[in-house]
């Protein structure tokens, strides 16, 4: 069995885990960077920097004209709503100002189109047999500790493994499911942390904070999430510890 991959790397802890991960059960693997008109570029210099350490393809896909559709949001549109600061009392009691509309709907569909030419190109120019391929999505969602955001919860990816199904020719033609892989849906951040630290993921590099400063703001919901992950984990924040913070 031949397996072809796709990882969403945003750069970030959860992503980072994923991809890792990732690499050690596909044969051909693509790292896929959005730059969708978010506020800073720190994350995306961070995902080139680890896709380039776990020694895996990586392609930046500048769908920057997001921002102009999904423009009610903290991360697409800080001028107009900054991003909140009291995420501690925030997280969990109603989706938040960060939340990109429909992003993971749009970066999803855009992944499995990105899989999907792999594919069809190994059946149709290479002439592998269709027995021998699998395809998957590997995606780093949060059902557990998360921000609340709709298109992290596992009834959101049940209902878009149905749709890339009967909307593929992989899947209507050949009979080949697009899988969509989210192996960290129910963990906590610690069990996140555990498990990145477990694959050997570069967290040193990762990125998470909704602002791009020299240093994580440490106060944003991104931030006392993670901050949270490691200390329950029992670890020190290895980016914290690159940067000369930790302490």
């Amino acid at each position: 069995m031949t397996s072809f991959g796709v990882t969403l790397l945003s750069g970030g802890l959860d992503s980072t885990t994923v991809t890792a991960h990732a690499r050690e059960r596909c044969d051909h693997l693509t790292a896929l960077t959005f730059r969708y008109g978010q506020s800073h570029s720190k994350e995306v210099h961070s995902a080139e920097q680890i896709a380039d350490l776990l020694g895996i393809e990586h392609k930046l896909i500048d769908i920057s004209f997001l921002k102009d559709v999904a423009w009610y949001s903290a991360l697409t549109n800080p001028d107009a709503f900054p991003i909140p600061k009291d995420a501690q009392a925030q997280i969990g009691s109603s989706i938040p100002i960060t939340y990109v509309p429909l992003r993971n709907t749009i970066f999803l569909a855009l992944s499995a189109a990105y899989l999907e030419s792999k594919l069809l190109h190994a059946l149709e120019v290479d002439g592998l047999p269709v027995e021998n391929v699998q395809a998957t999505l590997y995606m780093a969602p949060n059902a557990i500790d998360y921000s609340g955001y709709p298109d992290c919860r596992p009834e959101f990816f049940d209902q878009m493994r149905r749709t890339l199904q009967y909307g593929s020719k992989l899947g209507t033609q050949y009979g080949v499911q697009i899988e969509v892989d989210t192996p960290i849906i129910q963990m906590s951040k610690a069990e996140i942390v555990e498990m990145g630290i477990r694959l050997k993921a570069p967290l040193e590099h990762t990125w998470s904070c909704y602002e791009g400063g020299d240093l994580p703001c440490g106060e944003c919901d991104s931030c006392v999430l993670r901050a949270k992950g490691f200390e329950d984990a029992g670890v020190a924040d290895p980016l914290l510890i690159r940067l000369g913070a930790a302490g």
